[in-house]
């Protein structure tokens, strides 16, 4: 069997110096936040040029920390889109704030034309936009080079959702560093995950991350003493443990999804029919996820994989917009969200982690080949 992803190979992987990590955490008797947390936080960091990090629960709290420290709540809209976790858009609606839909671009993330048409076109009596949240999706950086003078033109705070994309760049810069503040997952399958659930916020902004800080543990500032309402969101001393030693790895990581992406893409090209993930111009993905297209045949497909003992996701079957809990309740875009809705028909995620060998990814490629026809 060939899982879409396994992340107890990167356990494997590492376990003698995951191990030793968590033994010290046992034998150092501080079991909430602590030195293991602010190193963490220190040396991701840094790994991001990043000013400031605050470690948290979990990539949905990262992002309603976030949130919440920038003042936003109720009376206030945030724009997304709906071809994402819904952690991303259940984030905004915990803060109290309005969630407004847009569509995808051909790279799978937020369209600025789409934002734009909304903003000349705001829907009436949907609260005033005030920030922005672009999902750089499977690892792809989103068009923040025209995304970001949109949001400056109209007073949009940039919050970028990075759970997918840690490390990945966009003309030279490192995603995180187009907005104000940067939500990161550290779920278990991410390309730097924990074992089990945790987040982190980056930001440049001294003020912004204090004030996140302080949300993340009751509104304090002095112990027991909330200056401000707060929440309970720490990430534990065991995980920042193993995400310490989970990010000395990383940037290999990273560069084996690239060779894994480049094999897919050198493998599966010239199958008519089959659209393979296109790089966007000045972009270096970090290949959280490997994304065909399939189209009409996608489920045949997939049924075909699973035959051959190959497994697969979709990413995400059906849009934040159409599920029962938001289905003609959310905002949408004027354009509409047609790309969007047409994904959760079309795409497949095909194995992927740093773990996966050659002959295995060579498998896939043989397994695809044959069933496509």
């Amino acid at each position: 069997m060939i899982p879409q992803t396994n992340p107890k190979a990167a356990y494997i992987a590492q376990r003698a110096d995951i191990d030793a990590a968590i033994r010290r955490v046992l034998d150092s008797g501080w079991y909430i936040l602590g030195e293991e947390v602010a190193a963490f936080e220190r040396e991701f960091a840094a790994y991001c040029s990043a000013k400031h990090a605050v470690a948290v629960a979990s990539g949905t709290d990262a992002l309603i920390i976030a949130l919440r420290a920038l003042g936003i709540g109720p009376g206030d809209s945030v724009i997304t889109v709906s071809h994402t976790a819904v952690a991303t858009v259940a984030a905004i609606e915990l803060t109290g704030a309005t969630p407004v839909l847009v569509d995808v671009d051909e790279y799978w993330t937020l369209d600025p034309a789409a934002l734009e048409a909304l903003l000349k076109q705001w829907p009436a009596g949907v609260p005033k936009a005030k920030a922005i949240i672009p999902v750089h999706l499977y690892g792809q950086p989103a068009a923040m080079l025209a995304l970001q003078p949109i949001a400056e033109k109209h007073g949009l705070t940039i919050l970028e959702d990075n759970s997918q994309a840690h490390g990945a760049m966009l003309d030279g810069r490192m995603v995180g560093h187009w907005g104000r503040v940067a939500a990161y997952s550290l779920y278990p399958t991410k390309n730097l995950g924990a074992i089990g659930d945790g987040g982190i916020v980056t930001t440049d902004d001294g003020a912004l991350a204090e004030t996140m800080r302080a949300v993340r543990e009751y509104g304090w500032r002095q112990r027991y003493v909330s200056d401000i309402a707060g929440m309970n969101s720490r990430l534990d001393p065991l995980q920042a443990a193993i995400l310490r030693v989970k990010l000395t790895r990383l940037p290999a990581d990273t560069a084996r999804r690239r060779s894994i992406a480049e094999s897919y893409t050198t493998g599966l090209d010239g199958l008519s029919g089959l659209a393979l993930p296109q790089t966007r111009p000045g972009a270096m993905p970090v290949y959280h996820q490997y994304v065909i297209d399939a189209g009409e045949r996608r489920d045949e497909l997939q049924a075909r994989l699973k035959e051959r003992n190959i497994g697969t996701l979709v990413h995400y079957p059906m849009p934040v917009h159409l599920q029962p809990a938001y289905r003609g309740r959310i905002p949408l875009g004027p354009t509409g969200l047609a790309r969007t809705e047409r994904a959760a028909r079309s795409v497949l995620s095909l194995p992927m982690y740093p773990q996966l060998q050659n002959a295995e990814v060579e498998s896939v490629i043989a397994a695809i080949r044959a069933a496509w026809g």
